[in-house]
């Protein structure tokens, strides 16, 4: 059952002094088997897209952002047996942040305004906190990026992961500063073979980044520089060690790897791949050299995605970011910061950033790394209307919404900049002209069911609140109603009308006693009743 809702039912967070819960309380909602995961409709629904709304006022409230990263940890990593996918207890948990590059590059910058760079570390601190609850140990945690190790103690105290660290008690890495893969030491990096490359066949990975025992969750951050929006998929670039970690190198340049780390010539391979998608009208890739250098990096990204498997790809989109790092459209010429108050996540990291870029206001048919990662069969959707969106709520729920329904912020790029050819575009710009997405793409991953279904409550038995999924093959009325052992209506779940797909609700039992209840789905012609156990 989920930490969040067994909280709710024992004691009320009454202000930022009761952020964190009472660790006690923890011992009667973790299972037998001593282990973890992500909450089961996620992982059953891999092609769906949830977002979160968040209510942060301002950037730097560090309580509320604390708060956020604990409700959402709460409700997605709860307690699971091992034939739902849980993963021990004592595997060490690897969390995957965006920390990039955060160095002063305008005198007019500030470190509170410098910090929409990255994962935010409050956000994260909450994250932190949650899995504490679970019985992971701080000593089992680490955060890793390569700017932790190419970058210096006072780069992690600009950007706040020290500090982190000094209040959560997690590793975050990077004594080695300025480490390569041929410098850290034993047990510092896992080398991994990619074999269906199209540019690297090996590559090294900061551990413990892709260790059998790890369990990896990939915290992007919302903002825009070069590549678009620049979320999940590009996140796990920083999970390599230097120099294999620079993706972003131009086609044809040395990276100074090793050379049978390295297609036998991926270079002629990629430009071959770059004319074919030029022919076909990938858009902006018409831009003299950048549109091949750009075809470069996504095939390096997509190298990387291929082997590298995080349990979450998160996008934290509290406050997001335009620009390019420090430097940005605003009239000082720093980069800006827009509260988005969202957090965006799934188990596929490219139907995550498409969401994310349509969130940003652009269009994610104008992106190539989109394109060329279905060609290479880690995406099936393109158009962000065929991805399924649920909103998650903090209790766990998950609720399948129009993606019109989310508001969308706009957040300017200086991705491709068209600048020639007749045509102008400032640096700082929206890709977001009209895509029209060709009828092959539109191919809904979650098709719409065939029969009505009504699965098993999970957890069960349960305390205090249980998960409902349910199918719908059409677009009708439905109902999900609670008896208990004597027949006595209870409490009613869902009463309306409910669009075809997966569907889920939540039973809070509030002050219902333990025992046998009963949870009956009507829709149509269709009715079904299961049987469940509440144990306090």
């Amino acid at each position: 059952m989920k930490r969040r809702d067994f909280l709710r039912a024992t004691t009320a967070l009454a202000g930022a002094a009761e952020l964190y819960p009472i660790k006690v309380l923890a011992s009667r909602y973790l299972t037998s088997e001593g282990k973890f995961g992500v909450h089961p409709f996620i992982t059953s629904n891999p092609a769906a897209v949830f977002i979160m709304k968040t209510g942060v006022d301002i950037k730097t409230n560090a309580e509320a952002k604390i708060k956020a990263g604990m409700d959402f940890s709460r409700s997605i990593f709860v307690p699971m047996s091992s034939e739902d996918g849980g993963v021990p207890l004592t595997h060490t948990v690897v969390i995957k942040p965006n920390l990039t590059w955060a160095q002063m590059t305008n005198s007019k910058a500030t470190v509170e305004g410098c910090r929409g760079i990255v994962t935010d570390p409050e956000v994260v601190e909450g994250i932190v906190e949650a899995l504490k609850e679970l019985g992971i140990s701080a000593g089992q945690i680490y955060t890793r990026d390569k700017w932790n190790y190419n970058g210096t103690t006072n780069q992690q105290e600009f950007i706040g992961y020290k500090q982190l660290s000094e209040r959560t008690g997690i590793d975050i890495g990077g004594s080695e500063q300025g480490a390569t893969a041929n410098t850290l030491g034993e047990g510092q990096v896992n080398w991994v073979d990619i074999t269906d490359g199209v540019f690297f066949t090996k590559a090294p990975y900061l551990w413990p980044i892709n260790s059998p025992d790890s369990f990896l969750i990939n915290i992007a951050k919302l903002k825009t520089h070069g590549m678009g929006v620049t979320t999940c998929a590009k996140n796990l670039q920083g999970s390599m060690a230097t120099p294999y970690v620079s993706h972003c190198k131009h086609h044809g340049v040395d990276m100074g790897l090793s050379s049978d780390h390295v297609v036998p010539g991926a270079f002629d391979t990629i430009s071959e791949c770059y004319n074919r998608h030029l022919a076909d009208g990938i858009p902006r890739w018409d831009k003299p050299s950048s549109g091949l250098n750009m075809e470069t990096w996504c095939h390096r990204c997509i190298d990387n995605n291929s082997v590298t498997k995080p349990a979450l790809h998160v996008v934290e989109g509290v406050y997001g970011r335009n620009g390019n790092f420090v430097n940005g459209p605003g009239s000082d010429g720093l980069a800006q910061d827009f509260m988005t108050n969202v957090i965006i996540f799934g188990k596929n990291p490219f139907h995550v950033d498409n969401i994310a870029h349509w969130i940003a206001g652009h269009e994610p048919g104008n992106f190539g790394i989109f394109h060329i990662a279905i060609e290479r069969g880690l995406s099936r959707l393109l158009n962000p209307m065929d991805i399924p969106i649920y909103e998650w709520k903090a209790d766990g729920s998950a609720t399948l919404t129009p993606l019109t329904n989310f508001e969308r912020t706009p957040l300017l790029s200086p991705y491709l900049c068209r600048n020639y050819n007749g045509q102008s575009e400032s640096t700082y710009h929206m890709v977001n002209e009209p895509f029209d997405y060709p009828a092959p793409t539109r191919i809904n991953y979650q098709e719409v069911p065939k029969s009505f279904v009504l699965k098993q409550n999970y957890p069960n038995p349960f305390n205090p609140n249980t998960s409902i999924e349910y199918v719908l093959p059409k677009a009708g009325y439905a109902s999900i109603e609670i008896y208990n052992i004597n027949g006595q209506l209870v409490d009613v779940l869902l009463d309306g009308y409910q669009s075809a797909g997966i569907h889920m609700v939540i039973w809070n039992t509030n002050n219902h006693a333990t025992g046998i209840y009963f949870y009956r789905f009507r829709s149509s012609d269709f009715s079904q009743t299961r049987k469940m156990t509440l144990l306090k």
